[in-house]
């Protein structure tokens, strides 16, 4: 299979947490209304979702470095659409948080093993730039899926889209099931138990500076993610439909960020790629905030929005790539404890934001805190370790010599 044939599995399995989001956002105030319930407890649907998510990657991305990354990935996306149909009928808003929990921690598997296998089969450069293929394809997801939820919205309710997700979920099985061979051969696989190579990974600084700033990117991000359909929809009055097209218009950012980065990043180099993504997502973040604090209306709030997701899109792959540099031997578990600093730390804040009520401020102060927050990390702690320490012997091309 070619290289390009598996970036586009793999991104279609990195899918999951988009997918599990995106496709119901547009019907989520309808959803608090039908379980009578509040925004918070609405909100708090993909809170369990994403926590799921996060603790399902601990789990699956260390049994995928012993046992091979077909079983734990198969195993997950069946699991995945049957707690999908669940979702469907729960009757209360408590079965529910409960059956989106599991199935984020089922669905974790696509996310975390699709890290995985890009690393089993690449390194330094083209790493980067097949992870930002991985983020291209991904990112039709969020792209296509709050467009398509807002047409479901119109024929169907959540319980609906619900069941749309467990077709999406039996349609990832069989693509996997038939189209990704196995990245790990049992002569490369480990033995020994999980916290010994947790413990492994964990000692290395360099990946620790790179989990925080996941953290406060994960943070950020969800937030983004939660209150932005109650922002669109009830603080300026956009219609489900034009909410959607605002999101994947966002989306979209995030996919031509992915493009120049591909494009980019061999000359530039993922360090110096890095530091200016994530250096220009804070700046954009606080543009946003002034806006808001100023009253500029949607549009002055929307253009530095979609800047940060521009800059996500040219910083997120980079980060990956130079975090997984050193741990090639024990890329799941690595991989699980990226996807764990983005997805865990998110679910917590964002429901706290929105005890008071979703507003356009909530939203954007936080962002603009947890990205100032993650450049801040970058500057201070990421930078100067990799300028004294480059990743990996056989990548000294991943640090390039000149001033970032």
């Amino acid at each position: 299979m070619s290289l390009r044939r598996v970036a586009v599995v793999l991104g279609l399995l990195e899918t999951f947490g988009p997918i599990s989001m995106d496709l119901y956002l547009p019907t989520l105030p309808r959803l608090a209304a039908d379980l009578g319930t509040s925004e918070s407890l609405a909100q708090a649907t993909m809170s369990a979702c994403m926590l799921g998510l996060a603790l399902g990657q601990l789990v699956v991305g260390p049994l995928s470095d012993r046992f091979g990354r077909r079983r734990p990935l198969l195993v997950g996306v069946g699991l995945f659409a049957l707690l999908s149909l669940l979702c469907a009928v729960t009757p209360s808003i408590e079965l529910l948080l409960a059956a989106r929990f599991f199935q984020g921690l089922c669905g974790s598997a696509g996310i975390v093993i699709a890290l995985a296998v890009a690393r089993d089969l690449t390194d330094g450069v083209e790493l980067v730039r097949l992870l930002a293929m991985l983020t291209t394809v991904g990112a039709l997801a969020p792209i296509v899926a709050p467009v398509v939820g807002g047409q479901l919205a119109l024929v169907m309710d959540w319980r609906g889209i619900f069941a749309v997700l467990a077709g999406i979920g039996v349609a990832l099985f069989v693509l996997a099931a038939t189209s990704l061979p196995e990245s790990l051969p049992p002569g490369s696989r480990h033995a020994r138990g999980s916290a010994y190579n947790f413990g492994a990974v964990l000692r290395d600084r360099l990946f620790l500076c790179f989990l925080l700033v996941g953290a406060c990117g994960g943070a950020a991000f969800f937030t983004y993610l939660a209150s932005i359909s109650f922002v669109l929809q009830d603080s300026f009055s956009l219609s489900p439909q034009l909410f959607s097209i605002c999101f994947a218009a966002n989306a979209v950012m995030s996919v031509v960020g992915a493009q120049v980065n591909r494009v980019a990043v061999r000359r530039a180099g993922p360090a110096r790629m890095y530091a200016i993504g994530t250096t220009t997502t804070a700046v954009a973040a606080i543009a946003m905030l002034v806006a808001v604090l100023l009253d500029a209306g949607l549009v002055a709030m929307l253009v530095p929005l979609a800047l940060v997701m521009l800059a996500i899109g040219c910083s997120q792959a980079n980060g990956s790539a130079l975090a997984l540099a050193g741990h090639r031997e024990r890329a799941g578990t690595a991989a699980a404890l990226l996807g764990t600093a983005s997805f865990a730390v998110g679910p917590l804040v964002a429901p706290l934001v929105s005890l008071s009520g979703t507003s356009p401020l909530t939203m954007s102060l936080t962002m603009a805190v947890a990205y100032v927050g993650a450049a801040v990390l970058v500057w201070l702690a990421v930078i100067p370790r990799l300028r004294r320490r480059p990743v990996h012997a056989d990548q000294a091309e991943v640090v390039p010599p000149g001033p970032l």
